[in-house]
Order: structure tokens, then C-alpha cells, then sequence
């Protein structure tokens, strides 16, 4: 099948576990909460999302025919980055990542040694062979994705307690602060609350902090 990518780059992990890590991160188009469109905000399932994920504009964005294709320009990526051929690393986000997201495209990935991370919704099931697995719910959209690596709560949300998560099978439990206008705010609230329930720890998203994509 054929993949549509928003963006492409390396960088470095910015939230959770691996926080500093080196990384490309692959972008996907589209998302099953939302348009992205600024019109569509009101009605969408997911109204905070700060991310762009429309078209395929963006750096190493594109359109790919096919797995190998996208591999491919995965592991140019990370050339251009590093000659490091042990701790090739890549993190499938979007958008929804596993609109698209397939066990061709993983197995075309782990062939040229990758690593593979997935940040998700959790409203769709996550294929085999995925190596690390990122879950952060959304309003109104019930979990599929029941287990993982990292539970992801935005937070303060009115409709989502991390009261209602802790049962699951996950080995990390986040907050993050929800940006926008309200962040110092509510970066003290998660705090707190981190405080009062030390099974969840504090996410910041560095890589806003320190000025990186």
C-alpha cells in the first residue's frame, strides 16, 4: 500500500521513557479524531491536538509506493544523522500512525535495523512487531489498545481522570501537561498530582524546551 507522511526527520525523543534518545520520527497524514482543520475543531473527537498533520509537505514528507520505499528513506534519514548502525531508532506518529502503519511497513523497517516505537490514540489495535508502544487517550473514543510501554494522559481534562487508566497493563504512567495558554497552569496541577500519586511521573515535552523538532 502506499503511505503518506507528513514529515520525516531526526531529532530526539522528546517525551517519556526515552526522553533524549536519538530519533527519526516519521509523521503520518491523517487521524481518526480529527480533520486537522481549524473548521472541524469544534465538532472533532479531539479538540486540542497542536500537531500538524495535513498534506505532505513537510520536511522529508511525501508520498511512498511502497514499504521498502519508505524504509529506505528512513535509513537515509538516520544516515544523515549518524554513522551508528547499532541504535537506529524510529518513532511512527502522526495524526493516527496506525491508519497506515502495516506489518509490510514493519517488516521492511526491523530489515534495515530498526528499532520501532508508535505513539497512538489507542483506538486502534497495534500490529505485531512493534518494539515500543505509546498510548494517549483521547476524549470520547473508547481504548482498544489496553497495554503497553507508556500510558500518555494530556492533562487536566475534564473527561479523562488518570483515575481511569491505572488498572491497565502499562510499565510507565505520564502526565503531560496540556499546552497552550493554561501550561504554566496546568504544568503546576500535573505536578501536583504527580506528587499525591507517585505511580505517575511528570512528561515535559523537551523538545519544545530546548528549540528542536
Amino acid at each position: 500500500m502506499p503511505y503518506s507522511v507528513k514529515e520525516l526527520f531526526a531529532t530526539l525523543q522528546g517525551e517519556g521513557a526515552h526522553s533524549g534518545r536519538a530519533a527519526i520520527f516519521c509523521r503520518f497524514t491523517g487521524c481518526n479524531l480529527w480533520s486537522g482543520r481549524e473548521v472541524d475543531r469544534a465538532q472533532a473527537k479531539c479538540t486540542f491536538c497542536d500537531t500538524d498533520f495535513i498534506g505532505t509537505d513537510g520536511p522529508g514528507g511525501g508520498r511512498f509506493a511502497t514499504a521498502d520505499a519508505l524504509a529506505a528513506a528512513l535509513e537515509t534519514c538516520w544516515q544523515s544523522a549518524s554513522s551508528d548502525t547499532t541504535q537506529r531508532y524510529v518513532v511512527f506518529t502522526g495524526g493516527e500512525p496506525l491508519l497506515q502503519l502495516d506489518s509490510a511497513l514493519i517488516h521492511a523497517t526491523k530489515a534495515r535495523g530498526f528499532t520501532i516505537a508508535v505513539e497512538t490514540n489507542g483506538s486502534l489495535p497495534v500490529p505485531h512487531g512493534i518494539d515500543w508502544i505509546c498510548v494517549s487517550p483521547k476524549p470520547g473514543q473508547p481504548l482498544t489498545q489496553i497495554e503497553g510501554d507508556e500510558l500518555k494522559l494530556v492533562f487536566p481534562q475534564d473527561s479523562l481522570t488518570p483515575e481511569q487508566f491505572t488498572s491497565l497493563d502499562f510499565t510507565h504512567f505520564w502526565l503531560q501537561p496540556m499546552d497552550g495558554p493554561e501550561r504554566i497552569s496546568n504544568t503546576q496541577k500535573a505536578v501536583q498530582y504527580c506528587q499525591s500519586h507517585p505511580r505517575w511521573r511528570l512528561s515535559l515535552q523537551t523538545h519544545k524546551l530546548i528549540g528542536i523538532p
